[in-house]
């Protein structure tokens, strides 16, 4: 398995993903060798106990003036690039001079750069693109989003020729691979489209349930709303912006305590300007995401781009949240779960559904008990992992 990151510790989506996959595949009798961007493991990390060998590479430094030169002297999108480096190649080669593989799964598009030269070197070697989203659709939202602000067309411009590249990158990954997972139907209809002769198969998005069934505590002396997620990534950046300046006023004019709480690792300086705000906190990274989702009356989740599934979505149902979403957040999710999440994307719907909630705590209860029971039974990963060596059957792996 080639990673962007180590997997560990797994604070975000994309490490989650890969994290519950390596545990599943552990558990199956799978041996597996992992290739990482990033520093080597701790010696008590438990990713030494799940893979056979760990290779590490360091992440390449890009300078603003390189991304700018990739821009005009190269085709490829900025997410192709990032971690690219020698010491990463290399590592690749090495691990493939030595092994016999049966299989190399390339995790996430970020390291699909490395895909051409297995099949260089090794032509008989399947390899597998395992998609955390549809990339190209995923930029062709936010362009979408940001043309409709004057002052935002720079980033529109970006994200369209980011688009454009992403889209063929992308179709020539999937042509390249022997196959392609994609985390939901909606992004395997996005990825089909791209290449319609590609394999494509869904392995859902999944955590691990157990860890979020801490009994909630009682009532909170204010109201209090919580978001979570990597607050530099740019879809959660334009959520919190959308919601703080267009949402919360309207819940705070009618429940004036009410707190909200953006808890993540490296929130945007943006983000912190919000901060200044008494009703808003933003925590920067914490130890344990549980206690901030026992903690809320209320997760939002007001995404406005974005592909994939939301495991950020996943989490705040296990921990038995009553949830407000836009149809993007809830995007991907299997319609059992969908239906026990308030869905709003008028600013107005979704301030109203918030004041709803927090004054029915009986409500919200039967909210966050429908809610995980229904993600107990259709998203840990003791139940998703079937259908990722299914999905490995059907295209031929």
């Amino acid at each position: 398995m080639v990673t962007p990151a180590l997997p560990w510790p797994a604070h975000q989506g994309g490490t989650m993903r890969v994290l519950g996959l390596l545990k599943g595949l552990h558990g199956a009798g799978q041996r597996i060798s992992l290739l990482s961007v990033g520093p080597p493991p701790e010696a008590d990390s438990p990713l030494h106990g799940l893979c056979e060998e760990i290779v590490t590479a360091s992440p390449p430094t890009r300078r603003p003036v390189d991304r700018l030169r990739d821009l005009v002297l190269s085709g490829k999108p900025d997410i192709a690039l990032r971690l690219v480096s020698h010491e990463l190649r290399q590592g690749l080669k090495e691990l493939l001079e030595r092994q016999d593989f049966d299989l190399v799964q390339f995790e996430g598009l970020e390291v699909c750069d490395l895909l051409p030269l297995v099949r260089q070197w090794r032509p008989d070697l399947p390899c597998c693109y395992d998609a955390f989203n549809a990339e190209y659709l995923l930029q062709r939202n936010l362009f979408l989003v940001d043309r409709r602000q004057t002052a935002r067309w720079p980033r529109a411009l970006w994200s369209w020729l980011q688009a454009r590249r992403i889209a063929s990158f992308e179709r020539n990954i999937c042509h390249l691979a022997r196959g392609t997972l994609a985390v939901s139907e909606e992004d395997a209809r996005a990825l089909r489209a791209l290449s319609p002769h590609s394999p494509v198969a869904v392995v859902p998005n999944g955590i691990f349930t157990s860890h979020y069934t801490l009994a909630r505590h009682g009532e909170n002396a204010v109201p209090v709303l919580a978001f979570t997620g990597k607050m530099d990534y740019r879809p959660n950046v334009d959520a919190m912006h959308w919601f703080c300046n267009r949402v919360l006023p309207r819940v705070v004019d009618a429940r004036p305590g009410c707190q909200l709480n953006i808890v993540g690792q490296s929130p945007h300086s943006s983000l912190k300007q919000l901060a200044r705000s008494r009703h808003i906190h933003v925590t920067g990274w914490v130890e344990e995401i549980q206690p901030w989702l026992h903690g809320c009356d209320v997760y939002v989740a007001p995404l406005q781009a974005g592909s994939g599934t939301r495991l950020k979505v996943l989490e705040a149902m296990a921990s038995g949240c009553a949830i407000v979403a836009t149809s993007v957040a809830a995007s991907g999710l299997p319609p059992v779960l969908i239906q026990s999440i308030r869905l709003a994307d008028e600013e107005g719907d979704m301030a109203n559904a918030i004041i709803e909630l927090l004054d029915d705590p009986q409500l919200r209860r039967q909210m966050g008990a429908a809610a995980a029971a229904a993600v107990r039974e259709t998203s840990d990963w003791s139940a998703i992992l079937p259908s990722l060596l299914n999905a490995w059957e059907r295209i031929g792996l």
